[in-house]
């Protein structure tokens, strides 16, 4: 393996960790840390300078903001979602990015028919407190869906990328 694939390799490494964190916090919290973001930023940047594809992938993260904060300032996402997404725009190849947001949104609204879902499916009432991390998370999870209360996008944010990047690597 030589050692700009390796390299390669690596900054994909550190953006898929950096994506499940995201994904993590924002399931547990609904906020996105913007360490996260700046490492998936910085990883994308990485790889698409090493593709000698920089100054267009700076352009369509660019954009990719651009949509997202209106998006933001319009109370359609959340400002977490706008830099995570903006990061993951990075990410992508250039001419994928099209395909990225395409496939968060698709993404996105599985996770929104999968809410409304549970939401008919989950008990009403409260729950007994429970101990562990995880019980808490999904106990707080639970109050969320039974309420209507905000998705953690980040979920499909990590989906889009990782489809995107599946798809890549399959037809490039």
């Amino acid at each position: 393996m030589t050692k700009l694939v390796m390299l390669h390799s690596i900054l994909l490494f550190a953006a898929a960790a950096s994506l499940l964190l995201a994904v993590a916090h924002d399931v547990a919290v609904r906020t996105v840390p913007n360490r996260v973001s700046l490492v998936v930023a910085a990883a994308g940047l990485g790889v698409n300078a090493l593709d000698g594809q920089l100054a267009s992938s700076v352009f369509s993260g660019g954009v990719v903001f651009a949509g997202c904060w209106f998006c933001w300032r319009s109370g359609w996402i959340g400002g977490g979602d706008v830099k995570l997404l903006s990061a993951c725009a990075l990410l992508v190849p250039p001419a994928a990015v099209p395909a990225l947001v395409l496939s968060t949104a698709i993404a996105g609204a599985i996770l929104a028919l999968l809410y409304l879902g549970l939401a008919r499916l989950l008990p009403k009432g409260a729950t007994p407190r429970p101990t562990g991390l995880l019980r808490r998370v999904w106990r707080a999870e639970q109050r969320r869906i039974r309420r209507h209360l905000s998705l953690p996008y980040a979920c499909a944010i990590s989906a889009g990328v990782l489809l995107t990047l599946s798809f890549s690597a399959l037809v490039g």
